[in-house]
């Protein structure tokens, strides 16, 4: 087994983290306009669509904006590695 990490592994943990961060971000984001817009009495709605405004913000838009985040930093950050075992032979 070899001493060094496997460089493969701090790929995987920035990605991940990444990962989160984006979820946390999609949290935040509904939360927000859910609660926040969401939290007046309905007489006092707005509505884009026919759907009520914190609704149509918080859903339809967040999964838009969320969506077109995450193909960015799929694109822009994420990077392919080898899934073989390097310099280990073939074990078949």
């Amino acid at each position: 087994m070899p001493s060094q990490e496997d460089y493969r592994f701090k790929i995987a943990n920035r990605e991940a983290l990444i990962g989160v961060g984006l979820a946390v971000i999609n949290f935040v984001w509904w939360f927000a306009f859910a609660y926040g817009l969401g939290s007046r009495p309905p007489e006092e709605y707005s509505y884009i669509l026919g759907l009520p405004s914190w609704f149509f913000y918080s859903c339809i838009g967040g999964f838009v904006l969320i969506a077109a985040l995450v193909t960015f930093v799929v694109k822009v950050f994420f990077v392919e590695v080898p899934l073989e075992d390097e310099g280990r032979g073939d074990r078949s």
